[in-house]
């Protein structure tokens, strides 16, 4: 017997719709970083992207658990002396909730390449309407 190595060309993608609304962010970011990457597939190769496209909708409605808005911080750095920004995730979820929801999922993907290719499949939304209902998308249901 031998053993299945996918490849580019055998793989078929599916697509997904994930409603946000009073989902975790981190066990909704590692839910779907699975799916990107194709963990829940038989045909899941380490090193071939065999994962689906997600759609995240509702994103201004995910939840942070404990002291989380207030405590935590996302640094950025311009590349010179001093160039340190930091935001707390209360104002980065009130200005930019698609941001904060696709920085937890793409953290949670390889590094490199493959991680990149990856997180090309994930569009997320911060209301409940998205662009892609041609590509006949399946509501996923993770627990709540």
């Amino acid at each position: 017997m031998n053993t299945f190595m996918a490849n580019a060309q055998n793989v078929e993608r599916k697509w997904f719709v994930v409603d946000a609304d009073g989902m975790v962010l981190g066990r909704l970011a590692s839910n779907v970083a699975s799916i990107l990457r194709g963990k829940h597939k038989p045909t899941y190769t380490p090193h071939v992207d065999t994962g689906d496209h997600v759609i995240i909708i509702n994103a201004s409605k995910v939840v942070l658990t404990g002291k989380k808005l207030d405590q935590k911080t996302y640094y950025r750095h311009s590349g010179y002396p001093g160039g340190l920004k930091e935001t707390k995730y209360r104002k980065l979820m009130a200005e930019k909730p698609e941001f904060v929801v696709k920085h937890a999922v793409v953290g949670m993907l390889p590094k490199g390449p493959l991680g990149r290719r990856m997180a090309k499949k994930l569009y997320v939304y911060a209301g409940g309407e998205h662009s892609h209902e041609a590509q006949k998308p399946e509501l996923l249901a993770f627990g709540k």
